[in-house]
């Protein structure tokens, strides 16, 4: 602390202080809401609106808001936000981030400024996680919404779009990031509006805001459409990546050469990375039976192989990814949970799968993409709570714009934080913290295990079966016993090995969960879990069924917390859930996470990290230096490390890796920014066609605009006999030319003037699109034009979005002298977007010039391949087919960028007249 805080306070020790005299006003407010009847209660919540209908804001009603639905939490949950909540309430409200210690409530303190903010109509979003704590969230607080006359809406993975539709109208919607964001992309890919199922991006409170907005801010959000079948590449890739033979390096020195190492490809461990050496390269030559892998026309199996060994010397099974009975899942490395329909990107996965022996899928079309980066920061207003974010505090607000204020615990914290125990070898940790283990669980002190990956849980519980200590593990295999693994880690000498999994979102209470036991118990008494969830509180359902439900419930409870109390005060006595870390993580926050599963509301508690020199933190960062010491001391493997002479070297190297991180994730969002713009106008695009009456006057303008610019490209210069008059007339052949046109005498070219000629072009062009426009009907005429139109922005959209990717690949690899390859990004992809707009405009033209209605009884025009084929909002199956003229495969548009790599539009380039081949 610096001698400002100690004089002044810290910052958030100065913005808690402002709040202190409001909190005294709200608390002040609790006899006069405690005294109403439940219908007086539920009656605030229409008072409330009424006064922000008559002009008041939402600040104004802050006080009365805020009461009010603490007395609702009371009387439906059985708690009442305490003072410190109020406070982490008012931080959300205003839009910042409140760090609140495990086992502080974040979850009842979402309830006040959610309510508050519902109050508006323009909706709340809740995010979490994963589907389980959304779900938990949505059903346990939503009683609360319900009782105040509010709506609680869910979105998870599998649901219809019915019911997500549902969920986004509700007052408040609890869902995970990922849905939340696929959902605004699914959005904008919808032909028609009433398959939108979000409303907008008002007020955001994002629990667990670390994990989220800086974790998995790494990766975007990317829908896929499946692309080609995928090649037997893979499997010859993958078969010459076994014969070859790999050098693991910690870092590769770009000083050094290593032609000449005895290996066919090298191990980045720091990158990340693996890269062939010649040698290898002359192996993979004589594989596949080329001259020479660089070639241009090699570049595909070059990409082939690079990802085989990415594959076997980067990617591990049970650390990266599990393979089930859904094939290759990929372990998120921050929570240890699997990501179902995640796959990596680029042909790793089908590497992979190739490496693992399962089926290999179909490549995929990247449909639509955005980075959480990018969403987030589309919301009004966005707030967030967790229990470490002060490490992060600097990415928060350069990012974000958020502030973090670190919230007082409501009891003290009485946890013991000891010093790391640091041993010489991985054997000699593991020796050390079994006989912890086994120390904990003979006193009674239940213990849980840290663990970084699933393979190394699996290890250690190997090691503590031989020694005969029951235990239960937890990681991404076991994930759908998580509820009950959390419920029960907690008791009298229970002991738990867990990945990042425990590390979030699980309140761990000494002795046992009661309100857990009673739910299952219910369960095996064939309770449905609609009735089990109404039970749980005390809303005034006069159901019969609910009526008795609650009585059971109250009974089991009362049953099991009688039970668990001198259980618990036991624990206690053995001093508390003593947690044992044995891997330092990447990030000082998953750490911290960890720790803070013991301790709360003033348990005893203890934690103590055990780490070796061997570990991928100290051996990949640690200091060489400080290695070489400890070898010089003479120590033996099961002698610990002084740790004061580790502290610095380890807190050094995760801000290393957290700095590298923070690199990383600002460099993919400093390239979205740039398709951000693009994103924004072209959805801003579809959504005036799907909110548009009649586009009419924009078709009309697209055709005549096309005409003309593309009769400029033929008719260039004043003198009309060098007019390419056959190319103009062959080009629009079929559509408004025919085989008769533009025979004239040396006497008519002479009075030609291009004016005339184009105006003659743009009048036939709106005759047939009268004549269309009459035969199909003015109605279905303009249905048929938005759903062209709409095909041609999102096909050319999807084309976009792989040519930018490919520009940045290129651009990574090319070297800019004096130039930032962003702002090169920049300019290259502003002329690919405009390009992408003209083309969207000439085949928009063509299609409904060409179009031909074969069935007059259709409500709905489907295009002879709908372009959401497979996906929510795609066109309806019954409707009939449009016939419309295509493009000849594999012909350049004459706006598409001309293939020599002038970086011209064709027509202007290779394709101007009296240039083609």
């Amino acid at each position: 602390m610096g001698l400002g805080d100690k004089i002044f306070g810290s910052y958030s020790e100065r913005q808690i202080k402002k709040l202190n005299k409001f909190v005294d006003y709200i608390e002040s407010l609790a006899p006069k809401y405690k005294e109403m009847s439940n219908e007086e209660l539920a009656g605030t919540t229409q008072l409330l609106k009424d006064r922000l209908a008559n002009g008041e804001t939402l600040d104004d009603i802050m006080a009365d808001a805020f009461a009010a639905i603490r007395e609702a939490d009371d009387r439906i949950l059985g708690k009442r936000p305490f003072r410190v909540q109020i406070i982490g309430g008012i931080i959300l409200h205003q839009g910042r981030i409140a760090e609140m210690k495990t086992g502080e409530g974040k979850t009842l303190v979402a309830t006040m400024p959610a309510y508050l903010n519902a109050l508006s109509g323009k909706g709340v979003h809740v995010v979490t996680v994963n589907d389980y704590l959304a779900r938990r969230d949505s059903e346990e607080m939503g009683r609360v919404y319900e009782f105040m006359g509010l709506t609680t809406g869910l979105v998870v993975h599998g649901i219809s779009p019915k019911e997500k539709k549902a969920a986004y109208d509700a007052d408040i919607t609890y869902g995970t990031n990922n849905e939340f964001g696929f959902d605004y992309l699914r959005d904008n890919m919808v032909v028609y509006k009433e398959n939108m199922v979000q409303r907008g991006h008002n007020f955001a409170i994002v629990d667990e805001v670390d994990s989220i907005l800086i974790d998995e801010a790494r990766t975007p959000l990317i829908i896929s459409g499946a692309g080609e079948n995928s090649t037997d590449m893979y499997d010859r890739a993958d078969a010459l990546a076994r014969k070859l033979r790999k050098y693991v390096i910690k870092e590769m020195d770009t000083k050094e050469s290593y032609d000449d190492i005895d290996a066919d490809y090298i191990v980045d461990e720091k990158a990340n990375n693996a890269i062939l050496t010649p040698n290898g390269a002359k192996k993979a030559e004589e594989f596949f039976g080329i001259e020479n892998l660089s070639d241009a026309e090699n570049s595909e199996i070059a990409h082939h192989i690079n990802q085989a060994i990415r594959a076997h010397g980067i990617m591990k099974l049970d650390v990266d990814y599990v393979v089930n009975d859904s094939g290759v899942m990929i372990v998120d490395s921050f929570t240890g949970r699997l990501m179902p329909g995640r796959r990596y990107s680029n042909g790793l996965h089908q590497a992979i799968e190739a490496k693992e022996g399962v089926k290999i899928e179909k490549e995929n079309k990247t449909l639509a993409t955005i980075t959480f980066q990018n969403y987030f920061r589309m919301y009004s207003k966005l707030s967030g709570m967790t229990g470490t974010a002060l490490t992060e505090d600097n990415e928060f607000r350069e990012i974000y714009n958020l502030d973090v204020v670190e919230i007082p615990t409501n009891k003290p914290m009485i946890r013991i934080d000891h010093s790391d125990a640091v041993f010489k070898s991985v054997g000699g940790k593991y020796n050390a913290v079994v006989e912890k283990i086994i120390e904990c669980h003979e006193k009674g002190q239940p213990v849980l295990v840290g663990t970084v990956s699933i393979d190394k849980s699996e290890e250690l519980s190997r090691r503590l079966r031989r020694e005969g200590i029951p235990h239960t593990v937890l990681n991404a295999k076991y994930h759908d016993r998580e509820a009950e693994i959390v419920a029960q880690a907690g008791k009298l000498g229970a002991v738990t090995i867990s990945t990042n999994m425990a590390g979030r979102g699980t309140d761990i209470m000494l002795g046992g969960n009661p309100e857990h036991m009673a739910k299952k118990e219910m369960r095996k008494l064939e309770i449905p879990e609609e009735l089990i969830a109404m039970a749980t509180g005390t809303a005034t359902i006069d159901d019969e069924a609910v009526i008795e439900a609650r009585r059971v419930y109250k009974e089991l409870y009362e049953k099991y917390r009688a039970e668990i109390a001198p259980e618990a005060e036991k624990v206690r006595e053995a001093g508390g859930l003593f947690i044992l870390g044995t891997e330092r993580h990447e990030s000082r926050r998953i750490d911290n996470q960890l720790r803070g599963r013991s301790g709360r509301q003033g348990d005893p508690g203890e934690s103590k990290f055990y780490l070796s020199l061997e570990d991928d933190l100290m051996r990949l960062f640690g200091s060489d230096r400080l290695i070489g010491m400890v070898d010089r001391l003479g120590l033996d493997d099961d002698t610990p490390i002084d740790a004061r002479l580790l502290s610095n070297t380890i807190e050094n190297a995760q801000k290393r890796i957290e700095d590298q991180n923070f690199k990383r994730r600002k460099y993919v969002l400093t390239y979205d920014d740039v398709m951000n713009q693009q994103r924004n106008l072209i959805y801003k695009q579809r959504n005036d066609v799907l909110n548009g009456e009649n586009i009419s006057d924009t078709i009309c303008k697209m055709i005549t605009d096309t005409i003309t610019e593309t009769a400029d490209t033929f008719l260039q210069g004043e003198d009309a006999e060098h007019w390419d008059l056959v190319g103009l007339r062959e080009n629009y052949k079929g559509l408004i030319t025919t085989a008769e046109d533009f025979e004239y005498s040396a006497e008519e070219l002479g009075k030609l003037k291009k004016d005339d000629i184009v105006d003659m072009l743009c009048q036939r062009a709106m005759d047939i699109y009268a004549q269309k426009e009459e035969l199909v009907g003015e109605e279905r005429f303009r249905e048929i034009e938005r759903a062209v139109l709409l095909q041609n922005v999102d096909r050319n959209w999807m084309d976009h979005i792989d040519a930018m990717d490919d520009l940045k690949d290129s651009i990574r690899l090319q070297s800019y002298a004096q130039r930032d390859p962003v702002t090169e990004y920049r300019i290259q992809g502003a002329d690919m977007f405009d390009c992408m707009v003209d083309d969207i405009r000439d085949k928009t033209a063509r299609m409904i010039l060409s179009v031909t209605v074969k069935t007059p009884d259709v409500k709905r025009v489907q295009l002879a391949k709908p372009l959401q084929e497979g996906f929510e909002g795609s066109m309806s199956k019954g409707a009939k087919k449009v016939n419309i003229t295509k493009k000849a495969e594999n012909s350049v548009g004459r706006n598409d960028l001309c293939p020599c790599g002038s970086g011209k539009k064709y027509k202007k380039c290779c394709g101007a007249p009296g240039k083609e081949n």
